[in-house]
């Protein structure tokens, strides 16, 4: 069973796990919940409708619980958690085993939700194996799998620095920010939710210069969400950075 983000390292996790048992016997399992992006279900679906694993969404209540929509440092935590407690029926009815697409860069960063999932049965075969974030993308490549180089997709709750309560109302608005600027041309963005007025917008640091030239027309697509400030992030895109300032703090 592969939680299944449609992202590359849950792909090619699932390609490979349909290399060595045959898709009879491997389930991809998509969480479908308030923090996933527009558009992002229906990826998955189509992926594995594409290429042959059987493919499951299921819905997952992390936003039922009190402690995630608090939003400490353990929110992804409780999002994993989640997400098991949907998975383990499902791989205990197919006497299988759940498997997830970390790879050793996640290591290093701050993922309570991989120990959460490691604690209830959970395994990481890209670990194992040792391979990079830049590794899987280059075997991704070589498989011929078209999600080699697609950005990564974390859920929305990301956006959001701990200690600042989760909404599904707030969910939903990074949400359309972000699809706001991806209209612009911007493949790979986020927008970081800071207080109720202002927003930090991060792109790659090849689309700088564009994205400031184009700045009237994403300030003006922030403004109508309910944004005064729009800030554009000139350190660029760094997944996962809110967790710098949860370091220092820890420091």
């Amino acid at each position: 069973v592969v939680a299944f983000s449609g992202g590359v390292d849950s792909s090619l996790l699932a390609h490979a796990a349909l290399q060595a048992l045959g898709p009879e016997n491997v389930l991809a399992v998509t969480a479908d919940s308030a923090s996933l992006a527009t558009g992002e279900l229906q990826h998955c679906r189509e992926l594995a409708d594409g290429w042959g694993p059987q493919w499951l969404s299921v819905r997952t209540e992390e936003m039922d619980d009190p402690d995630y929509l608090a939003n400490d440092s353990d929110r992804c935590a409780r999002c994993k958690t989640a997400l098991m407690d949907q998975l383990l029926p499902i791989a205990a009815d197919r006497k299988a085993t759940i498997v997830l697409g970390v790879n050793v860069d996640d290591l290093g960063d701050h993922r309570p939700g991989q120990h959460a999932a490691a604690k209830r049965g959970a395994v990481f075969p890209l670990v194992d194996a040792g391979l990079t974030k830049t590794e899987v993308r280059a075997v991704a490549r070589a498989e011929g799998l078209v999600v080699w180089d697609r950005p990564a997709m974390p859920c929305l709750s990301s956006r959001v620095p701990y200690g600042t309560p989760v909404s599904v109302s707030l969910l939903g608005r990074l949400d359309r920010a972000e699809l706001a600027v991806r209209a612009l041309g911007f493949g790979d963005v986020r927008v970081r939710h800071h207080d109720e007025l202002t927003a930090r917008v991060e792109v790659p640091l090849g689309d700088l210069i564009a994205a400031a030239e184009r700045a009237d027309e994403i300030v003006s697509a922030l403004d109508s969400l309910g944004y005064r400030y729009v800030t554009l992030d000139l350190a660029g895109l760094r997944s996962g950075n809110l967790n710098a300032a949860l370091s220092s703090a820890l420091a």
